[in-house]
């Protein structure tokens, strides 16, 4: 190739290169502008504080399933009271809590995000109020947007009963107000186990922040956080 035919390559690469920075800015944009100003209502039953209070350094453990793990935990990893946040897998067996197993949609597990959390600083139903607010559209059916299949279904995973009774009485209210146009598919099933990710899952948002899918699908969020949980929010770093 000649130096013309050079300059003409280079001239078109980047005229191709523009037109995706555009079109993921306008992406981005429509994205922001169409999460919600204000959170949803907060849930009227909630896990309440024994009366001699928590135990100093305890901590609880809540699972949610809510699309990609990489945006679950982008949010979750910023609020004040979360400890940690590990990516995985659950629904599933042992043998497949893979990514490549769980890319091909049969064996039953979701992409998950384990939450270990302060009940001094912050309540479950909180969790659930920001689940439901922030990090997933919960009226999808195993899907998120572009991301479709059973491992992108909307999940809570239960430790307990009470958490169990929380989470459904909250969807049950949130139907109830009709908060969302249609309703709520999250469903809401026992933690058989949670299964840790692959590293390089782990943080994924923090290592790759101008990956396009991270740009489009999860800083979003994490602006949305901010902005309806300012109370709550508070910077991440590794």
């Amino acid at each position: 190739m000649n130096l013309y035919g050079l300059l003409v390559y280079a001239a078109r690469a980047a005229a191709v290169f523009a037109l995706i920075w555009i079109a993921l800015r306008v992406w981005r944009h429509l994205a922001m502008a169409s999460t919600r100003k204000e959170p949803i209502p907060a849930p009227t039953h909630d896990i309440v504080a024994p009366e001699s209070g928590y135990d100093a350094g305890q901590r609880e453990t809540a699972v949610f399933a809510g699309g990609c793990f990489w945006g679950v935990q982008s949010v979750f990893q910023r609020v004040k009271g979360v400890a940690s946040t590990t990516v995985g897998y659950s629904g599933g067996a042992a043998e497949t809590a893979n990514y490549r197993a769980v890319c091909g949609e049969n064996t039953g597990h979701a992409e998950a995000l384990e939450i270990i959390f302060d009940p001094s600083v912050i309540t479950y139903g909180t969790l659930l109020r920001i689940f439901f607010s922030v990090v997933h559209d919960p009226t999808q059916l195993n899907r998120q947007g572009a991301d479709v299949g059973t491992s992108y279904r909307s999940a809570i995973f239960y430790t307990d009963d009470q958490q169990r009774e929380i989470a459904q009485a909250y969807v049950n209210q949130l139907d109830a107000a009709h908060v969302f146009d249609k309703p709520i598919v999250t469903q809401i099933v026992p933690l058989a186990a949670f299964f840790r990710g692959e590293d390089y899952h782990q943080d994924y948002a923090i290592k790759n922040p101008h990956n396009p899918y991270i740009q489009v699908c999860d800083i979003p969020k994490i602006g949305a956080l901010e902005q309806q949980f300012p109370n709550l929010f508070t910077e991440y770093t590794r």
